[in-house]
């Protein structure tokens, strides 16, 4: 992977944090990860304000893996602030969510979302899918820096 750009997981389940976390580093991602626990975070994050304001703004996250569920902002909510905004509108959003909701699948895309992962309760199916996550979006696609 672009060992320079950051990967951003949006997630407030502690254990899926780990599982994403190990998955990384069983399929050797060695990319910078930030950890945002709710959509808040991630929107002060991805902005520059509250306890991020004074964060230097400079290109894009390689990928961020945004759940749906989240406390104080949903998933949705963050993927429509990025797409409103034109330095976060070409960020490449990955939508990895327990959700198996059409509903949630179909406003994802609408709102420009790259890619919509359910994420498997099993490690295994888990790493699979975030080494075929990782090699389809580094290898693969490509993005606007």
């Amino acid at each position: 992977m672009n060992k320079n750009r950051e990967i951003v997981v949006v997630e407030d389940n502690p254990d899926d944090e780990l599982m994403i976390l190990d998955a990384f580093e069983e399929n050797h991602v060695t990319n910078p990860i930030v950890v945002l626990r709710d959509g808040e975070e991630a929107l002060d994050y991805f902005f520059a304000r509250g306890r991020y304001s004074g964060r230097e703004l400079h290109g894009s996250p390689l990928a961020i893996l945004l759940d749906l569920n989240m406390p104080k902002v949903n998933g949705i909510e963050v993927l429509r602030e990025l797409r409103a905004h034109e330095r976060t509108k070409t960020f490449v959003v990955i939508i990895l969510t327990t959700s198996t909701e059409q509903e949630d699948l179909v406003q994802s895309y609408e709102l420009g979302a790259n890619s919509f992962v359910r994420k498997p309760v099993d490690f295994d199916e888990f790493n699979k899918k975030i080494k075929s996550l990782g090699y389809y979006w580094e290898l693969v696609n490509i993005a606007p820096d």
